[in-house]
């Protein structure tokens, strides 16, 4: 829990000084994976964000539309 709370208070700390054209939605942790996700105006602002703060990229991959239950009806 206080490893999270360090990678996030960086995370927003990066963010901030980066300014409104990236904002991290949330991250999904599993194991010892996180994966973020994004509203960026684009791809090199990611890289950015995580040269900025020390985070590994392994990839990036651009969500074009969201699809959930209610898509069926």
């Amino acid at each position: 829990a206080e490893q999270l709370k360090a990678i996030s208070q960086t995370s927003c700390s990066v963010l901030k000084e980066m300014g409104p054209r990236i904002e991290w939605i949330h991250s999904y942790v599993s194991g010892n994976k996180i994966t973020c996700i994004y509203r960026a105006e684009n791809e090199s602002l990611i890289r950015e964000h995580a040269k900025k703060g020390g985070f590994p990229v392994t990839s990036i991959t651009e969500v074009v539309t969201v699809i959930s239950p209610a898509t069926a009806k």
